[in-house]
């Protein structure tokens, strides 16, 4: 399959004011002031998935999303030094060790998310050799869920339940990362093949030919043929969820940096040409890319955050000579500037406003998440200075 790359809209090729070192502090003043406000509350609980009238209900670690507020603490320590993030983020590693042995809710590819920003990180870290122990343990579940028929991680549900046999989804890109992290660890290749073959068949039936992408794809485990793509969290089963197509553009930047297949960042360029050409006017997107400004969507600023990584990530990979660059980099200002000028949860917890969580099940609408709060300070983060992400 050919995907397609669509010319770049015009409005990225307009030179963008840099973000200067003085409004990057100032954005993340802001972002560390929310955190402060929000720390004493979660100390031993964790931020909910969403926020429910702009604050987030306080919730144990049972849920896809509790190693986003480890990842933003780990975060916080990077830039200021100050163990006060530290301590709590390590305090916190006591839930995901009981997590583990008492096998709550890890039938889920979001073994990744989880164990990524909690204990990788404070391995990689702080060289804490539990947290490590913990991660590899949480790596090969993960493993165990890749079935090797299809090539492909089932996302979520018990693997032997045929309704969910085969399922593979967008979010996965970023949750492969912890096997390519055990494979370096141990030397186990089986990691880093189960990762790489799951990256491929995510390139060749989660993409669309016109750069646009399925939210889920389903593949026959007995005999490893595709059946048949549709959508857990967009509009529709042909339409592109906003979310799942910044997770490909993200996703398949940083499988370059694990795998040196020149391929996946094209495929990411691709994806992202086709996301940023359907940014409205304030290029914070829709929760689907399928809305314009006549439809009075829902924003989804995580998704905007997400995209916003996955660019700077594919600027790492590009050669200076690349001659979109500017461009990419025009788009980074522009969604980066609106998010701190008109979608700030300066009253609120967190740090985005106007999420949406999952629109056809109603949740978490119009709502801060914990992973557009982690995604937009990873992004402040990356902008401004020399670091090293946490997913690779």
């Amino acid at each position: 399959m050919t995907v397609t790359l669509e010319t770049l809209d015009a409005r990225y090729n307009i030179p963008q004011p840099a973000l200067s070192r003085s409004w990057l502090c100032e954005a993340m003043a802001d972002v560390l002031n929310q955190l402060d406000a929000m720390l004493p509350r979660f100390t031993t609980t964790f931020p909910a998935a969403s926020a429910s009238k702009g604050r987030y209900p306080a919730v144990e670690n049972v849920d896809w999303t509790e190693g986003f507020w480890t990842g933003m603490l780990w975060l916080a320590w990077e830039v200021t030094g100050d163990d006060k993030y530290r301590v709590v983020a390590e305090r916190l590693i006591d839930s995901f060790e009981e997590r583990l042995d008492k096998k709550i809710k890890v039938d889920t590819h979001d073994l990744g998310f989880l164990y990524q920003l909690s204990c990788v990180n404070a391995w990689k870290l702080t060289c804490n050799t539990r947290a490590r122990g913990l991660a590899l343990r949480a790596a090969d579940l993960l493993y165990q869920r890749f079935n090797a028929t299809a090539g492909v991680i089932q996302a979520w549900g018990d693997l032997s339940d045929p309704a969910r046999q085969g399922r593979m989804i967008i979010d996965c890109n970023l949750n492969v990362p912890l096997l390519f992290w055990a494979a370096d660890e141990t030397g186990n290749s089986a990691y880093r093949e189960a990762a790489v073959r799951h990256l491929a068949q995510a390139a060749r039936y989660l993409v669309r030919d016109d750069a646009s992408t399925f939210h889920t794809f389903y593949m026959d485990i007995e005999n490893g043929q595709p059946l048949r793509g549709d959508t857990h969290q967009g509009f529709s089963d042909s339409s592109c969820w906003a979310r799942g197509q910044a997770w490909g553009i993200y996703g398949f930047a940083l499988g370059f940096h694990h795998t040196g297949d020149t391929t996946q960042p094209e495929l990411a360029r691709r994806l992202a040409h086709y996301f940023l050409n359907r940014l409205p006017e304030d290029y914070v997107c829709y929760w689907d890319l399928i809305f314009t400004s006549q439809d009075n969507a829902f924003r989804d600023t995580s998704a905007a955050a997400i995209a916003v990584c996955g660019l700077a990530e594919l600027l790492n990979i590009l050669p200076l000579t690349d001659p979109l660059r500017p461009a990419y980099h025009n788009a980074i200002k522009l969604i980066m500037r609106n998010l701190s000028t008109h979608y700030f949860a300066s009253a609120q917890d967190g740090l985005l406003r106007e999420g949406v969580y999952n629109f056809g099940r109603h949740m978490g609408i119009n709502e801060p998440n914990l992973w557009g709060d982690y995604f937009y300070f990873e992004a402040l983060v990356r902008l401004s200075r020399v670091w090293t992400p946490y997913f690779c």
